[in-house]
């Protein structure tokens, strides 16, 4: 794999050459030494087994075309073994994985979210739960947004479906929370957030908007803002941390712990003997009133999830990390239009986390009441009835395939105030 510029996309290169007088035997160890420690030295399993599901009809329409034309030839220049399906319905990745043998070395998402949002449920659904959200998850981004792949691969590479398919054959597992959803009895696995006011409606309002492409997203947000429609709910939380700064110096803690840490582990996970093939119980009933803070404001917008990037203009959690078993709750105050304007300036490298008029929690559950008859919800992009509902972490639950071992986003430290004469 290499760069044709700089900073352009990667691409796969073959590279040939004669050794001359070189001796066969001498040869072929040479050319064993170079691809173990390109693999087992990095922890890696060589030839990797592969379920493929592909969405042909998410984002651009281009996924089946992108795979067949740059992704398969780097799987199989790896040797990987491939078992791939097209999706040709709504659910049919949730079947997929629902159903799916657990012997697969990964799983990958040639799609958008959507795509990664119905096979996590699929797994909860699986005889084998737990077993199967250890299989290491890892995205191929063909979809709008390709959050998912934002965090993992970093700005620069989010969107390369080259990088991700590299990711793929080299990457190594890496626990993350997800969480449960429950709404009216119903238990639903979300892996990256959940919206209710301005960003509920930027998702829902602008579907009709994907040949826009990540442009629907900005276009929804001003227009939103414009609007400026109060978001009728109440927020209450099992705060464990408050204070920004805190948050700040423990997520660039916990970035120099990862980034010294020997990244040579199995390529799976083992389960421990007491996890079981049930999913975690959930720890906090909607009747348990004992511990959880309302937070008395009124909202544009409440926000909570996983992952710092949401899309390419917005790092909606920049201090979040991948299994920390907390959710990161982001709540605007309806202070005014112009609170929520300057906002998004710094939206795409997340400054607006310093702003004073953003509410920044992490929690280890939280609820959302509607004071309203009418209203959005969206969790993980999928529109939702807007009723009451109550989400929880699941610390470390699923797997990712990453490059880094921690997500690939750099935030900068609170700006330093200007002294007044």
């Amino acid at each position: 794999m290499s760069r044709k510029k700089g900073t352009g996309p990667m691409s796969l290169t073959n590279l040939s050459g004669v050794a001359e007088g070189a001796d066969g035997d001498i040869l072929d160890a040479w050319i064993e030494t170079l691809l173990h420690f390109a693999y087992e030295g990095a922890g890696v399993k060589r030839g990797r087994r592969l379920k493929v599901v592909i969405n042909p009809h998410g984002g651009t329409k281009k996924g089946a075309a992108v795979f067949k034309k740059t992704v398969e030839p780097i799987f199989r220049s790896a040797q990987c073994s491939l078992d791939v399906i097209h999706t040709t319905r709504g659910g049919h990745a949730y079947d997929i994985a629902r159903t799916m043998a657990l012997d697969y070395d990964a799983i990958v998402a040639v799609s958008g979210d959507g795509l990664i949002h119905e096979i996590l449920n699929g797994f909860a659904h699986h005889e084998q739960p737990v077993k199967a959200f250890r299989i290491p998850l890892a995205p191929v981004p063909t979809g709008t947004g390709n959050a998912l792949s934002l965090n993992l691969l970093g700005m620069e590479d989010g969107f390369d479906v080259s990088a991700a398919a590299l990711n793929v054959v080299k990457g190594l597992p890496m626990n993350v929370d997800v969480f449960s959803l429950t709404q009216n009895g119903k238990r639903t696995i979300s892996f990256m957030t959940q919206a209710t006011g301005l960003l509920a409606d930027l998702d829902i309002g602008t579907e009709h908007l994907r040949w826009m492409g990540e442009a629907r997203f900005m276009y929804g947000l001003l227009r939103g803002v414009l609007q400026f429609k109060k978001c009728p709910v109440q927020l209450s939380y099992k705060a464990v941390e408050l204070d920004k700064d805190r948050m700040f110096d423990n997520l660039q803690a916990q970035r120099f712990k990862a980034g010294n840490k020997n990244r040579a582990v199995p390529s799976s996970p083992p389960i421990p003997e007491n996890e079981g093939n049930a999913l975690p119980p959930l720890k906090y009933r909607p009747t348990d009133d004992d511990g959880w803070t309302i937070l008395d404001d009124t909202f544009v917008y409440v926000f909570a999830g996983k992952g710092p990037y949401v899309g390419r203009d917005m790092m909606a959690f920049p201090v979040s990390l991948p299994d920390d078993g907390l959710i990161d709750i982001l709540a605007q105050s309806a202070s005014s239009r112009s609170d929520v304007l300057l906002s998004l300036g710094g939206a795409p490298k997340g400054e607006f986390y310093w702003n004073s008029s953003i509410h920044y929690i992490k929690a280890n559950a939280y609820r959302i009441k509607p004071l309203a008859p009418k209203g959005s919800l969206a969790v993980d992009g999928e529109i939702f009835p807007f009723e009451e509902f109550q989400v929880e972490a699941h610390q470390g639950l699923a797997t990712l395939l990453s490059p880094y071992g921690r997500y690939a986003a750099e935030f900068a430290p609170r700006p330093k105030r200007k002294a007044t004469s």
